[in-house]
């Protein structure tokens, strides 16, 4: 059996494709990954089965996702497969077309409530446009996952479907990287690891920085807002204590996690995708002992609150933030029982809990 598995990013960050394919590898598939190539795209680690990454002549908006869909459906039309797994509703078109025209199976993933992210929230014909794909592929489909339960609910209620709930967690099972030694800080490590995008909270995070003492942060990733956050830094007077570490690949970023005393999980209310999300660096944080600082949305909550392993805030005010900041290093690093809440957190929040949800789906009849 042979399976092909759409992404529309490169590849090279995404944890959960990585476990969808090797999921699908334990049950007998041929897996062929297929993402896209751009012109600052990390080289690819040695994967266990073949990856491709398409050259695009578009990089973003409109033009991107038509380009994007029309190559995944001219590649699909003829490839020899069983079945397509596609990743996020800007994937959905081209598999949808394909597996409907050759009687092949599809698995749909949705990543996030796509038709909610503040991009699409400043821009209501494309959201229209996308809402509109949903809308007619959705109901037809049988077999749909996505990442938290929140989520499902709404498009279960909303398209009368019954998607599953496969949460983005770690593996209990793969070792434990050591922190790189050049990475050692005397002073205690603040973390963001992730998109530098709209609503991530590290403006708030910058203007704290100036209250702070003995206060580093480390931001792991880049993104459309990078310059933006950059010069904020700089007019804050920072620079010495803002590290900027770029893009990171998901073989390495566990070494940087690692080096952390305090993870930051910050997100402004900008529509329900990020209201409803679960972040992938709250599991990332959690699964290597890294207390966290996130914002009270619900999913959230529901994964900090459970076992006592951050703190959740929904102000931030620059000296809040940094009398908050403060307390929580001083907290945690003298917290008596933190090795013990971090092991039941992730006795549960563990990718072989979850894989047994995915298992389900891809074995079904």
């Amino acid at each position: 059996m042979r399976a092909i598995v759409l992404v529309s990013n490169d590849l090279s960050t995404d944890r959960r494709v990585e476990r969808t394919c090797s999921t699908l590898q334990k049950c007998g598939y041929e897996v062929l990954l297929v993402g896209r190539f751009r012109k600052n795209s990390m080289p690819m680690e040695p994967r266990l089965y073949p990856v491709r990454r398409l050259h695009l002549w578009f990089e973003t908006q409109a033009m991107f996702y038509a380009e994007l869909n029309i190559r995944f459906f001219f590649f699909l039309l003829f490839k020899s497969v069983d079945l397509i797994f596609v990743n996020d509703l800007d994937t959905l078109l081209a598999g949808y077309l394909v597996t409907s025209l050759r009687g092949k199976r599809l698995i749909y993933d949705s990543h996030e409530y796509f038709t909610e992210v503040p991009e699409l929230q400043k821009n209501p014909f494309a959201r229209k446009m996308w809402l509109a794909i949903e809308q007619w592929i959705l109901p037809k489909l049988r077999d749909t996952i996505t990442v938290n339960q929140a989520i499902a609910d709404i498009y279960n209620k909303q398209y009368g479907i019954q998607m599953i709930t496969v949460r983005n967690v770690p593996s209990q099972r793969v070792p434990l990287a050591t922190p790189f030694l050049h990475l050692k800080s005397k002073k205690k490590v603040m973390l963001y690891q992730g998109a530098l995008n709209r609503g991530r909270g590290l403006e708030w995070v910058i203007d704290a920085m100036p209250l702070l003492d003995n206060v580093v942060l480390w931001i792991c990733g880049d993104g459309y807002l990078q310059d933006e956050i950059k010069q904020r830094v700089e007019e804050r007077n920072v620079s010495d204590r803002v590290l900027f570490f770029g893009k990171i690949d998901i073989e390495h970023l566990e070494h940087y996690t690692r080096c952390a005393d305090l993870g930051l999980c910050l997100l402004s209310n900008e529509g329900l995708n990020y209201y409803y999300s679960s972040p992938n660096r709250l599991f990332d944080f959690m699964r290597v002992g890294v207390p966290v600082l996130a914002t009270d949305f619900p999913e959230i909550r529901n994964v900090v609150e459970k076992y006592h392993t951050g703190e959740l805030i929904d102000h931030y005010e620059p000296a809040f933030l940094a009398q908050t900041i403060e307390r929580m290093l001083q907290q945690w690093a003298t917290m008596p029982d933190k090795a013990q809440r971090f092991h039941d957190a992730v006795e549960e929040f563990c990718w072989e809990n979850e894989e047994l949800h995915l298992l389900e789906v891809i074995q079904r009849n």
